[in-house]
C-alpha cells in the first residue's frame, strides 16, 4: 500500500524501538476509534484539498505546518504498462530526458536551482506512472511550479542528447539486471508469469529494444502522455491551499488540454497450470522466486493479501524468517512481497536463497510447507494481532514524512484514488482469519503460479545477491 522504501531493513534501532513501543498503543487507539465510529487511517488526509484545472490537471493539496517546508510532485499516468513490445524501456528513457534543455532552461539547470536554495529533486519510473518530485523550503514552491509546468510540454531533445541519454539507460541496465543474476531471474520469471499483460516486460526495458529506441519514438511518447490531463499535481507542506491554487491556474493552468492517451486494455487470462522457468548465471548461490497471479485494490480480497505478506515477511519473528532462516537454517534470505496499489492485476512472491550446502528444492519445500499451513490452520488471535499492528505502525511512521504523504495520495491517485489511503487501515483491521485462509486457499495453488529458479554455473564472481522485485526505476 505504501511505497516500498528500499531502505526499510535498515531503519535505525531507536525507530525500530519506538515502532515496538507504538504497537500496543496503536491496537488500542484503533478500538478507541472504532468505538467512536470514527474513520481510522483517515488522519491528516481528512484535511486534503481536492481540485480539477479547467485542462484537466487534477490537484492535491495538504497543508503542513509544523516546519517551512514543501514537497512538489507532479505524477503522470504512464508507464511501463503503456509501452508496445518493440519499444520497451520508453517510459524510463523519458523520465532521463525529462532533465534535458527547455525552452526557459538549460540542461542540468533544473536540478542545480533546486539544490541551491537547500532542496533535492529527483524522478522515478514504475510501471504504472512516472512522478518527478523537488523537496525542501516552501520559499521555492513557485518557482518549482513553474519550472516544472515549463517541462511537460517544453522539452527541446536533439538527436545527440537523446543518444547521449539513450546510452546512459543502456549502461544503466547493464548494471542492475545482465550483470545481477538475481535481478536477471526476475525478469525471465517475471516474463514467464505473464502472456498477454504489458506488466511482462522490466520497467527499464528489454536491452534490444532499448538500442533501437529513436528520437522520434520518444517524442511521440512525450507528446502523447506528458499533459495536463493526464497528470495529478500534489503538494504537501506549509502552504496556503488557496495561493497554491492560484499559482497552479498561473503556471500548470497555462498548458491546453490534449486528447485523452489511448487506454490499456490488455488483460492477463487465467492461467491454469504452473510454469517453470530456470535461468543459469554465473552467481555463487542459486535463488528461488515463486509468483502467484492475485488481484488488486479493487478486490476486497486485496487487504488479506496485503496483511499475509506482513505475516510471512515482516521482521525477523515473521514465519519465513523464523522457520527458513531461523529454525531450520535452510536460507540465507526468505520472505514474500505484494503490493495492492497497482492499476492491474498484481502478483504475490515468495522467494528465498538457500545457505551453502542447501538447494533450492529444500526452499521450495518449506515454502509449500508454510502456504499449506496458511491453507490448513487458522493464524492464532495474536499472531493476527501482531500483523494488524505492525501495519499500523509502519503506516502511521511513514506519515511523518512530507514527502511520503505525498508519495501516497499521488500513487493512489494515478493508479485508484487518492482517498482509498482513508479506507486502508480500517479494511486491514476488517480482516479475519478465516479471510487469511481463504485468500491462501484460493490463489496460492500450484497450477496459479510461476516458479523461477537460478542455477549457479562455474567461474561464478563471489558475490551474495540480495535483489528484490523492482517497484521503481530512477
Amino acid at each position: 500500500m505504501l511505497p516500498k522504501r528500499r531502505i526499510r531493513k535498515f531503519i535505525p534501532a531507536v525507530i525500530v524501538l519506538v515502532s515496538a513501543l507504538l504497537l500496543g498503543a496503536f491496537s488500542l487507539a484503533g478500538k478507541a476509534q472504532e468505538a467512536a465510529g470514527a474513520p481510522e487511517g483517515a488522519g491528516s488526509f481528512s484535511q486534503v484539498v481536492e481540485h480539477r484545472l479547467p485542462n484537466g490537471l487534477q490537484v492535491l493539496i495538504l497543508r503542513e505546518p509544523r516546519a517551512p517546508l514543501v514537497t512538489h510532485q507532479i505524477w503522470y499516468k504512464v508507464g511501463s504498462r503503456n509501452e508496445e513490445l518493440g519499444k520497451t524501456g520508453l517510459s524510463h528513457v523519458t523520465e532521463h530526458l525529462m532533465f534535458k534543455d527547455t525552452h526557459k532552461y538549460k540542461a542540468k539547470e533544473f536540478s542545480r536551482l533546486v539544490q541551491r536554495a537547500g532542496g533535492r529533486d529527483n524522478a522515478f519510473t514504475s510501471k504504472d506512472y512516472t512522478a518527478y518530485f523537488q523537496n525542501g523550503p516552501k520559499t521555492e514552491l513557485k518557482r518549482w511550479m513553474e519550472m516544472e509546468a515549463d517541462r511537460m510540454r517544453g522539452l527541446k531533445v536533439d538527436e545527440k542528447a537523446f543518444e547521449t541519454e539513450k546510452n546512459v539507460v543502456l549502461e544503466e541496465r547493464r548494471l542492475r539486471t545482465e550483470d545481477d543474476p538475481v535481478g536477471f531471474l526476475m525478469e525471465d520469471a517475471t516474463a514467464m508469469a505473464y502472456k498477454a499483460h504489458p506488466y511482462q516486460w522490466p520497467i527499464i526495458g528489454w536491452y534490444h529494444d532499448l538500442e533501437t529506441l529513436n528520437r522520434q519514438d520518444f517524442l511521440k511518447y512525450y507528446s502523447t502522455y506528458y499533459r495536463p490531463n493526464n497528470a495529478t499535481l500534489v503538494v504537501v507542506g506549509d502552504v496556503d491551499p488557496k495561493q497554491v491554487l492560484t499559482w497552479a491556474e498561473q503556471t500548470y493552468g497555462q498548458i491546453p488540454a490534449s486528447p485523452e492517451p489511448p487506454p490499456v486494455t490488455a488483460k492477463e487470462p487465467r492461467q491454469y497450470g504452473e510454469r517453470r522457468v530456470v535461468v543459469q548465471r554465473e552467481a555463487q548461490l542459486p535463488y528461488l522466486v515463486m509468483a502467484y497471479h492475485v488481484p488488486n485494490w479493487e478486490n476486497p480480497d486485496a487487504f488479506a493479501l496485503e496483511l499475509l505478506v506482513h505475516l510471512l515477511s515482516q521482521g525477523r519473528s515473521s514465519r519465513l524468517y523464523h522457520k527458513l532462516v531461523y529454525k531450520k537454517r535452510l536460507a540465507l534470505d526468505a520472505g514474500a512481497d505484494y503490493g495492492l496499489d497497482t492499476a492491474d492485476a498484481s502478483m504475490f512472491l515468495f522467494y528465498g536463497q538457500p545457505l551453502p550446502g542447501k538447494t533450492v528444492a529444500q526452499i521450495e519445500r518449506a515454502l509449500d510447507a508454510e502456504i499449506k499451513n496458511l491453507q490448513t490452520d487458522l493464524v492464532e488471535p495474536k499472531e493476527l494481532e501482531k500483523a494488524k499492528n505492525q501495519v499500523t505502525a509502519n503506516f502511521y511512521l511513514s506519515m511523518d514524512s512530507l514527502f511520503y504523504r505525498g508519495m501516497v495520495l499521488g500513487k493512489l491517485a494515478s493508479v485508484a484514488r487518492w482517498d482509498l489511503v482513508k479506507e486502508f487501515i480500517p479494511k486491514i483491521n476488517q480482516v479475519t482469519a478465516e479471510d487469511l485462509r481463504r485468500v491462501a486457499r484460493e490463489y496460492l495453488v500450484p497450477e496459479n503460479r510461476t516458479i523461477g529458479v537460478l542455477l549457479p554455473i562455474r567461474g561464478a564472481r563471489p558475490q551474495v545477491s540480495r535483489s528484490r522485485p523492482a517497484e521503481n526505476v530512477h
